[in-house]
């Protein structure tokens, strides 16, 4: 948990009631989680690889909840693993971790976890901690760490009900699958394509912050499983319609990671017509339109990162006050370059306070030849540094891959930006920052 996540958990206090709420764990079993806490940190990643496999075993059809693709990369065991220690370290008093709890629980809330499901993760979790750390595990450890999971489950259960009461509840709003019916598809770069989407029924669709996502559930033929995604909204609010645009993963071979199954679904079998399950709008990074600012903001973006961040740009633009706006956006080259034209127009429409810089990691031959863009390779302290000033106050929103994100995340702690002002997105499963950026 970082600073950012630590002060943040300050500003909520609904979710300081939600815990205040919840039976606190006993003085025995408390005792007993921390005295055992050095083990399971020790062999926490080998507990959860162990968990998935019993879980998938014994509840497959639960294997639509989770990204596979996560499961053969272990972003997603990695993640859990740390989740998993973080809860109990901090099972005496969780408010530390409200922040990360927001941002599991709006993922929950999107993939429509119900109460029923928290038993059997816990069912299999025990087990897991018992396979793999032996005999030392007695009933006595067992039973308190069911407790312990126990809490955390009861306040991921609270913090659902709530926020599936205001998904539902809000103009346009709705719980669960609701169908959509593809509008318009249009290709932005040799990798991305955007998507708009309307509702079938006809009926309005809610107000969502710029910054959030849509859960998509897709059944793809000759698939054992549904698949279900998260794509961020990459426009503004206030529309007709719902605007994703999505990334093509191909197959990385030196990674042993596979073409993306869903992605190639959408850019190659998804037409204008078809009809997608869709849940509504969900996500903890977002831009605040309500609140009152002045500084400039800098919008960092890496690869398919630009989505939320392109939502953003639009929302400022939007309210019309002029805020200044920097938008850097790091792609390959040329052929990956998306919504380039549309930025660059934007910047010459508002040259008062609009800037846009383009940075290529891979140029091609004739990306150089013709000046595309504004720098090569990686983004540096001292290249910010030079287009913003040494001591420029500023809000940093920046998106993309775990490389590039822990990349940007220790430029700014270099140059002693001040964690308030930094609001990042993974585009993988989410992980500790600090540990990216080392």
């Amino acid at each position: 948990m970082d600073k950012q996540q630590a002060s943040e958990s300050q500003k909520q206090p609904r979710w300081v009631q939600v815990l205040d709420s919840v039976k606190p764990i006993s003085p025995k079993s408390l005792e007993i989680v921390k005295a055992t806490l050095p083990v399971v940190q020790k062999h926490k990643e080998e507990i959860v690889k162990c968990f998935y496999t019993r879980l998938f075993v014994t509840h497959p059809q639960l294997k639509s909840v989770f990204n596979m693709t996560h499961q053969k990369s272990g972003n997603q065991t990695r993640a859990l693993a740390n989740a998993v220690y973080a809860a109990a370290a901090h099972i005496e008093d969780l408010r530390p971790l409200l922040t990360a709890f927001e941002r599991i629980e709006q993922k929950h809330i999107a993939l429509h976890i119900v109460p029923e499901q928290y038993p059997i993760v816990g069912e299999n979790l025990l087990k897991a901690i018992k396979e793999v750390l032996g005999d030392p595990v007695t009933q006595e450890v067992l039973d308190a760490w069911g407790e312990a999971y126990g809490i955390i489950a009861d306040v991921f259960i609270r913090m659902e009900n709530e926020m599936y009461l205001s998904s539902a509840t809000q103009p346009g709003g709705w719980k669960g699958w609701r169908e959509f019916i593809v509008d318009k598809k249009q290709k932005e770069s040799e990798v991305i394509t955007s998507f708009y989407l309307k509702p079938k029924d006809g009926k309005p669709i809610p107000h969502y912050l710029p910054g959030q996502y849509l859960t998509f559930k897709f059944e793809i033929p000759g698939e054992e499983h549904s698949f279900l995604r998260h794509y961020s909204l990459s426009d503004s609010a206030g529309k007709d319609h719902f605007r994703i645009s999505v990334k093509r993963e191909d197959e990385i071979k030196e990674r042993n990671l596979p073409s993306g199954i869903v992605s190639s679904h959408l850019h190659g079998k998804l037409q204008v017509g078809d009809t997608v399950l869709v849940s509504a709008p969900a996500g903890d990074f977002y831009y605040d339109l309500q609140k009152s600012v002045t500084q400039p903001i800098v919008l960092i973006a890496g690869g398919v990162g630009l989505t939320p961040l392109l939502s953003i740009f639009n929302a400022i633009l939007d309210e019309g006050k002029k805020r200044r706006v920097i938008f850097i956006q790091t792609t390959n080259n040329s052929h990956t370059h998306a919504f380039g034209d549309y930025l660059k127009s934007k910047s010459k429409e508002h040259p008062d306070f609009v800037s846009y810089y383009t940075v290529y990691t891979k140029p091609t031959e004739e990306d150089k030849r013709d000046k595309k863009f504004d720098k090569e390779g990686p983004i540096t302290l001292e290249w910010l540094q030079e287009i913003l000033g040494k001591n420029e106050v500023a809000d940093f929103y920046f998106s993309g891959s775990g490389g590039f994100m822990g990349s940007i995340y220790n430029v700014l702690k270099t140059w002693g930006v001040k964690p308030e002002n930094v609001h990042y997105e993974f585009f993988e499963s989410f992980e500790d920052l600090n540990a990216q950026s080392n």
